[in-house]
């Protein structure tokens, strides 16, 4: 028996307390499951490994594997009440998956090339392309938002977490 995750505490006490990655709380209403404060830090760290910059694989790829995990966990949590933290984790994902794109075309020659491709002007997507920002903030510019827009993400196979969230909870709970 593994004393460090053994133990009898009260329903009440919700500090140190974590079963399969919840937590109880309690409010007004009474009784409710919650995600442990340390589950969400280390599925995001996992999210920044699968993103990370250096690998060089397609960003297919990439998306189909931040896909897999993010629904395996969904179906670990689908029970608790997440809306809020996918919802961040979507936007922060686009910015990463966009960073991650940015980073792939690497010389300034490419990003013209690729920025026309998505529509912007020349005059602008040279302006754009030859930029010296580095790659986190050229995706927090209107650079990279206003060409690989949200719709063209989901298009190359971007999973919408939140949306997917609603309808196995509504699917699960209602049963």
């Amino acid at each position: 028996m593994n004393l460090q995750k053994s133990k009898v505490v009260s329903l009440f006490f919700r500090q140190n307390f974590k079963f399969l990655g919840c937590c109880l709380g309690k409010d007004g209403r009474g009784l409710y499951i919650r995600v442990h404060r340390n589950s969400p830090q280390k599925a995001r760290q996992k999210l920044r490994e699968l993103t990370s910059r250096g690998q060089g694989r397609n960003v297919r790829m990439v998306i189909a594997e931040v896909k897999e995990f993010i629904q395996g966990w969904i179906g670990c949590f689908y029970i608790v009440d997440m809306k809020r933290i996918l919802q961040s984790w979507n936007e922060w994902m686009r910015r990463r998956i966009r960073m991650y794109i940015w980073k792939q075309w690497k010389k300034p020659k490419t990003r013209v090339q690729n920025l026309k491709k998505l529509g912007i002007p020349v005059w602008q997507a040279y302006q754009w392309g030859n930029t010296r920002l580095g790659c986190w903030r050229v995706e927090e510019s209107a650079i990279l938002s206003c060409s690989l827009t949200n719709e063209k993400l989901a298009i190359a196979g971007y999973y919408d977490s939140p949306a997917q969230y609603e309808q196995i909870r509504k699917l699960h709970l209602c049963d």
